[in-house]
């Protein structure tokens, strides 16, 4: 899919645009450096959990950027090259599939923020989180709706979102059946289907319950060791 010019926003979103207010706070507070952070991927059955990384601009603003999930995968797109030339800074950190299972989502959405900031080429004074989980660490503010509210947060949702579903298109050339161009990994009528009739590819997140549902599958669901040795869900 390619990007081309941002398509009009529709009625139903013109009026949600994210501000500057936290970011502003903060900068007043001295903190010079202001990152939004979101998170993309945690409740898909197959591929990775992204965590999406942004610094923006004190002094230049941009327009019809809203949270990833208000925008339809074609607006997302549009915006995706917009919103990379304007921050100051940004990276998208991956948790593989192996990773989730192995690790656990929590843990997993902690190393792909760590992998994001790590990239970013800049070291942060505080984080904006979406949520009131602190999957970051260090200096931080926690904030329901983050994505909606926060210019930041919001820019880092769409480059987040963006990376994650280009990756979801390419797994589905190599894992067709599943229709991750469509569901990009999360639960759908056509993924079930593909479950039921392929088993599941070697991206899915084989310890996720989905797993116990598939008709004679040979393949087991995977256990992961809790720290004493024993296994858990």
């Amino acid at each position: 899919m390619t990007t081309g010019t941002v398509p009009k926003l529709r009625k139903a979103i013109k009026r949600k645009s994210p501000g500057l207010t936290q970011e502003r706070e903060l900068w007043d507070r001295g903190y010079q450096i202001v990152v939004g952070v979101d998170e993309v991927g945690r409740g898909a059955w197959a591929g990775p959990i992204s965590v999406g990384a942004a610094v923006i601009p004190k002094d230049r603003r941009i327009y019809k950027v809203r949270d990833s999930k208000m925008l339809r995968e074609e607006e997302r797109e549009a915006l995706f090259d917009r919103v990379a030339d304007w921050v100051e800074a940004w990276a998208v950190g991956h948790a593989s599939h192996w990773e989730c299972d192995r690790y656990g989502m929590s843990e997993a959405q902690k190393v792909a923020a760590r992998r994001a900031l790590d990239q970013l080429g800049v070291s942060h004074d505080i984080a904006i989180i979406d949520g009131n989980w602190d999957f970051v660490g260090g200096r931080t503010r926690k904030l329901i709706k983050a994505d909606a509210v926060c210019l930041s947060v919001a820019s880092a949702s769409i480059l987040a979102k963006v990376t994650r579903d280009r990756i979801m298109r390419r797994m589905a050339i190599r894992f067709p059946g599943y229709n991750f161009e469509n569901n990009k990994g999360y639960r759908g009528p056509h993924h079930q289907a593909g479950l039921a009739e392929l088993g599941p590819s070697p991206i899915h997140r084989k310890s996720w319950a989905f797993m116990d549902t598939i008709p004679e599958i040979t393949e087991p669901r995977y256990r992961r060791p809790d720290p004493q040795g024993q296994l858990f869900d």
